[in-house]
């Protein structure tokens, strides 16, 4: 705990300020002369709200504590998609708004799939994680080794382009504020760098650079930061491990000296839990910022916040120096 407290302690505070996850209907900001902004997950939300500052009011179709993998719209958030001034997505992530995209055609659009260059990380397929009833997996990938790795704001360095794309859609649509919104992206690239800066720092002298996760969610971080990143499941959380993958994450776990397994928000951290009571290491909490959960919005927690958080965690839990 001791450790914890000082890892905190020692991060400098960051000159953007917090923002609270904003779920307020997109017609206030008819009503008060802003811009209309859609975001689709919470990471895309701050950054527009970093971006648009008090020119935008931003709304998240994805609720707080809600898992963005599984959202269904609502016919009337499927019409503000096109009405919004601006929609910040990502494609490919969730279907509902891939086809509300597709319906309704809105005009200014940023899809980080067309600004960040994603990538397929080890270890994310499901493979041999389904449990045939007879206490092994059936020997089937349940997952798509090809398939990408959608959480790349978990890297903070990924999060500028974001910003910059966003900025020149909002000067686009409101050309009066156009330089304000590129200065505000260059503000928040300034604080993610500094972030990064933070993180490499923290991380440089480890004990073990070994992480063992809950889910794969971790890969741009681990590749960031010169982790090798263990998940108990690829990157569905719903997955459920074969008793011979728990084994063989047990054996991982022993043989590089890993003395703490890391849980996560909103999803169940049972399976995480057994294993690591099983073979006697701790756990931790990582928040994978798919959403703020209702802790961190009750707090006014936000993107850099959350993610301070999370190097405090990785700190103790990999016993960095």
């Amino acid at each position: 705990m001791l450790r914890r407290r000082a890892a905190l302690a020692a991060l400098p505070a960051l000159a953007l300020p917090a923002v609270l996850a904003a779920c307020a209907p997109t017609d206030q900001g008819a009503s008060d002369g802003t811009l209309e902004v859609l975001a689709s997950y919470y990471p895309l939300q701050y950054v527009a709200e970093q971006v648009g500052g008090d020119l935008v009011s931003v709304s998240n179709l994805t609720p707080p504590a809600a898992e963005p993998h599984d959202l269904e719209l609502s016919p009337a958030q499927v019409r503000e998609i096109g009405t919004a001034d601006l929609v910040v997505y990502s494609s490919g992530f969730q279907a509902a708004v891939d086809d509300a995209i597709d319906t309704q055609s809105p005009e200014h659009v940023v899809d980080t799939s067309d600004v960040v260059t994603l990538e397929a990380h080890p270890g994310t397929a499901d493979d041999a994680v389904v449990d045939d009833g007879e206490g092994e997996g059936d020997g089937h990938d349940h997952g798509d080794e090809a398939a990408v790795d959608p959480h790349f704001w978990l890297d903070p360095t990924r999060l500028i382009d974001v910003g910059h794309a966003v900025a020149a859609q909002l000067g686009a649509v409101d050309p009066e504020h156009s330089a304000t919104y590129a200065e505000n992206a260059d503000a928040l690239a300034k604080s993610l760098t500094q972030l990064d800066g933070q993180f490499s720092a923290g991380l440089k002298e480890c004990a073990t650079r070994t992480l063992v996760t809950s889910h794969a969610a971790f890969g741009y971080l681990s590749e960031r930061y010169d982790l090798e990143q263990i998940g108990i499941v690829g990157l569905d959380p719903e997955a459920e491990p074969s008793p011979a993958r728990l084994r063989e994450v047990g054996a991982i776990v022993e043989e590089n000296d890993v003395s703490t397994i890391f849980t996560e928000t909103l999803t169940s951290p049972k399976v995480a839990d057994t294993l690591a009571k099983d073979i006697g290491v701790e756990t931790a909490v990582l928040d994978p910022l798919e959403g703020l959960s209702k802790d961190a919005v009750a707090s006014g927690a936000d993107y850099v916040s959350v993610m301070q958080d999370n190097l405090a965690a990785l700190t103790e839990g990999l016993q960095c120096s």
